[in-house]
């Protein structure tokens, strides 16, 4: 299968057919669904492609385009677009350029726009086995920040507090969770507890982020017997050399680790 892709449309039924049936042929799974708020989030799960086909409706869309806004920033969703260019420019005024993969001006060419979901559908594959990183921190900006220096190389989602994080945690398995250690409501040492008290996530690696570099500040941090501790301060080379190192050094124990059984279990 190509890839999983959602539609969203109203009132272009023959080309959206026609659209459908290309995209089922060059091996996609293909949903579509009305410009609704609740339709597409009952997809959210089931799709890795968004692709709108613009009209009229993006006029009185306004909460459809924001939640596929969130969807493209925090999910990691792909945007695509199909529409005149007064239609795409509209769409722009709420959904960042920088978040809109592609965009194919009407008329269109079926042909290349076949081509091109193709392309970044098997790249989306390719990404998928990366490692998967959860970062948690209540600083918004920041989380940006961390997840623009490390999507290159790295599969991220981000949460704005721990609750979210435990909720994440409890259908996805993430290979390291980036942990902000002050956080209100529920604190990093408290989603750390959380986490570990679950058989289940208990031995998810757990790394804190962490704005203080004082020496009792980072004893305090490592009682809590993290795998690590980042600070918020380093800069952008420091900090994905961290995780690059963690990985690298994690991978290294684990064959090891293995070595060590094959040969006990030979002798």
């Amino acid at each position: 299968m190509a890839g999983r892709i959602l539609v969203i449309n109203h009132g272009a039924a023959f080309t959206v057919d026609s659209l459908k049936n290309n995209l089922t042929d060059a091996g996609f799974l293909v949903h579509i669904t009305e410009p609704d708020r609740d339709l597409i989030r009952s997809y959210k799960e089931s799709i890795d492609i968004i692709l709108m086909y613009a009209g009229d409706y993006i006029l009185n869309a306004a909460d459809v385009m924001e939640y596929i806004r969130e969807l493209c920033a925090d999910e990691d969703k792909k945007f695509f677009v199909v529409g005149y260019p007064a239609e795409i420019e509209e769409i722009k005024k709420v959904i960042s350029e920088h978040l809109i993969e592609k965009q194919f001006e009407r008329p269109f060419d079926m042909k290349y726009l076949i081509q091109t979901l193709r392309e970044y559908s098997q790249g989306m594959e390719e990404h998928k086995k990366s490692r998967h990183i959860l970062v948690c921190d209540d600083d918004v900006m920041f989380l940006k920040m961390i997840k623009e220096w490390l999507s290159h190389k790295y599969q991220v989602t981000i949460v704005k507090s721990g609750m979210q994080a435990l909720t994440y945690i409890a259908n996805h398995r993430p290979d390291l969770i980036l942990l902000d250690y002050d956080m209100p409501v529920t604190s990093g040492p408290m989603v750390m507890e959380m986490i570990r008290s679950e058989s289940e996530s208990a031995d998810i690696p757990v790394i804190f982020l962490t704005g203080k570099s004082d020496k009792e500040s980072v004893m305090t941090v490592m009682k809590l017997k993290p795998q690590g501790y980042i600070l918020k301060t380093m800069s952008k080379k420091e900090i994905v050399a961290a995780i690059d190192h963690y990985f690298v050094t994690q991978l290294w124990n684990q064959v090891v680790a293995n070595g060590e059984a094959l040969r006990e279990f030979r002798d």
